[in-house]
């Protein structure tokens, strides 16, 4: 693998982040950890296909349990990672959900600052025209869809204070709760009651800086994180930046669960890489929906669109359970939480980074939190 000066006052975690960050030239990537059987730093895991039935996972769009791939990494206790469960097909109907669906009001986007609510009420509407034309077009301005940077469900995260509010929530949605409930049933958190969302949308420039999701009152429950698209580099480290962290890839429909001591781990994603293959979509969204699927998952009108985007992006779903079952916000939360809702703004926006992408610079894009 390839080595990184440490610098005066740079943590073990930001030496690594900067190595797989930086462009010229690129890093070797032989060191990053793939999920393969055979590697001496896996384990595989044999989940009890009895957790589900093969009909309810279905109803979601996984496989049958007995035939998930699903591995440990050594040093990381409660770390779970399942390579790419769905079914074909499925992987389509998520990214419509993350692109059509799920931006729309009254979700909360990072555009909801700089917009009226009217402008920013549904963005597929405002952005599929404009994306199928896009090829035939001199200048590629850029649509609101392929502006949002990221979008909350359920209760929604306070960027500013790094908090979550009762009066501030929209109704997280059914489906995607359906499937965070089979796949946390399946790794052993029959409990598990998906109350927030956030939703990452990476481009090619993208990066997601070192943190911890430590906002949630409940740490006891895991943390789901489910990617499609292009590939990432994703870095995990231990509770302090000093630990150097493990790098892994994760490609279209892997899924990783953050559990146990794992669930407070400093993690990081550096770079968004072109999947292996050389195609412009990895093999699992190259094919078009099928028109003879009776569920018209995703309608071949609604993928052409999502084709255009999904070439040049990554989307990461990660679900929270935020209250202890049986628990409630403390008092002066609440109190915060309406005052929020009388109009306050409440989310922090990378202003420079937005002008630099508006005039075409390669910056840094701040997906969620900043290190």
């Amino acid at each position: 693998m390839a080595t990184a000066v440490l610098e005066q006052g740079e943590d073990a975690f930001r030496k690594i982040f900067r190595l797989y960050r930086r462009k010229n030239p690129l890093a070797d990537l032989s060191g990053v950890l793939e999920f393969r059987p055979g590697d001496s730093r896996l384990r595989s895991v044999a989940l009890s296909a009895d957790a589900v039935s093969d009909q309810d996972a279905g109803r979601v769009g996984l496989q049958p349990l007995r035939q998930w791939s699903a591995y440990h990494v050594d040093g990381y206790p409660g770390f779970l990672f399942i390579v790419n469960p769905f079914m074909p097909g499925w992987q389509h109907h998520w990214v419509r959900q993350c692109l059509k669906l799920y931006p729309q009001k009254p979700n909360v986007c990072n555009l909801d600052l700089h917009m009226s609510p009217d402008s920013t009420r549904d963005l597929w509407s405002s952005s599929h025209a404009k994306l199928r034309n896009k090829l035939s077009q001199k200048r590629n301005e850029k649509t609101l869809l392929e502006k949002l940077r990221w979008v909350t469900l359920g209760f929604h995260y306070n960027w500013d204070t790094k908090k979550y509010y009762k009066e501030h929530q929209s109704p997280f949605p059914v489906d995607l709760a359906e499937l965070s409930h089979c796949v946390s049933l399946a790794c052993g958190f029959p409990g598990f009651k998906a109350e927030a969302g956030i939703l990452n949308y990476y481009h090619m420039d993208s990066s997601l800086g070192i943190h911890v999701d430590e906002s949630e009152l409940d740490h006891s429950s895991p943390l789901l994180s489910f990617s499609f698209g292009q590939s990432s580099i994703f870095l995990l480290g231990g509770l302090s930046r000093d630990v150097s962290p493990t790098p892994m890839m994760m490609h279209s429909g892997d899924i990783m669960v953050m559990s146990g001591a794992s669930r407070l781990l400093y993690h990081a994603v550096p770079r968004i890489l072109r999947h292996p293959g050389g195609g412009i979509l990895p093999p699992c969204l190259s094919a078009p929906p099928s028109t003879d699927d009776p569920n018209q998952l995703c309608s071949p009108s609604d993928w052409e669109v999502c084709e255009l985007y999904m070439q040049f992006s990554r989307i990461n779903m990660t679900v929270r359970q935020v209250l202890e079952a049986g628990g409630s916000f403390p008092e002066e939360g609440d109190k915060m939480g309406k005052r929020m809702t009388q109009g306050d703004s409440y989310h922090s926006v990378d202003i420079e980074t937005q002008e630099a992408e508006e005039q075409g610079l390669t910056k840094r894009i701040r997906t969620v939190t900043q290190d």
